[in-house]
């Protein structure tokens, strides 16, 4: 598959490049592109990628440009320091817009949203996408929950995200372990923390853990191109990271 980048900052280019050849080696980058003027010209002589990164401020203006005045087909991913362009981001058949730096996961998941749309997503469906991005754009800035308040006989006791070792399922229920050992159950399933911590902070390695990077010890490479990882405090069951999500997983670690 073929993509294109538009940025105007040398290492920024560089970055996403390696990002997306980390996570999906099959997608080729056919140019980096650093102006409005030099996307036009490219767009008049070729013919249209399969999918465009493009960061929103460029030296000569702002990349909306390119897409209002010339006839591009291809679904864009737009990349900015700022989010105050996200609404009309999402109006230039945007599948996704993602702040810097770029997070590993946040990219994996945009590639994720493209290869959905690309298999089965009518035009119909997508516009419905679209219109629930925007409406969600609206909302005030995301916040995550940095602290929890868990039980411990008739106490209420406050632990924020920095104590926080991993969150770990078990016999349907969910607990979150300190880095000091000590296990506290919450009112919360995987998915719905999942949403609400910091993904810089934290990391689905799989149904049944959700990580801290400072709890991650030791990691082994294990059959079929999957990872077994080994935490402290020590946890009873095997964590085992599947082959699909080891790649994002190593470059959320990288990162963090």
């Amino acid at each position: 598959m073929k993509a294109l980048i538009i940025e105007d900052e040398y290492p920024a280019a560089e970055r996403l490049t390696k990002l997306i050849q980390k996570i999906d080696a099959t997608i080729e980058i056919s140019a980096v592109l650093e102006s409005i003027s030099l996307a036009k010209l490219w767009f008049a002589r070729n013919p249209s990628p399969e999918l465009i990164f493009s960061d929103i401020q460029l030296s000569d203006g702002l990349s909306f440009e390119i897409f209002e005045s010339i006839s591009v087909k291809s679904p864009v991913i737009f990349t900015t320091s700022y989010d105050e362009y996200a609404i009309k981001a999402f109006k230039h058949k945007s599948i996704d817009y993602l702040l810097k730096p770029i997070k590993p996961q946040e990219l994996a998941n945009a590639l994720a949203k493209f290869k959905d749309m690309k298999s089965g997503f009518s035009a119909n469906d997508y516009a419905l996408r679209i219109d629930s991005l925007i409406d969600s754009l609206k909302t005030s800035e995301k916040k995550y929950k940095s602290r929890f308040l868990v039980k411990q006989q008739e106490q209420l006791i406050p632990v924020s995200q920095e104590e926080i070792a991993y969150f770990f399922t078990a016999n349907e229920m969910v607990c979150l372990v300190r880095k000091d050992k000590k296990q506290f159950l919450v009112d919360y399933t995987l998915e719905e923390l999942e949403k609400i911590v910091d993904p810089a902070y934290f990391f689905r390695l799989n149904r049944q853990v959700i990580t801290s990077a400072n709890a991650i010890q030791k990691i082994y490479t294990y059959f079929n191109g999957k990872l077994k990882l080994e935490l402290t405090p020590e946890i009873s069951q095997e964590v085992v990271v599947s082959r699909e999500k080891a790649p994002v997983f190593k470059l959320w670690l990288e990162e963090n």
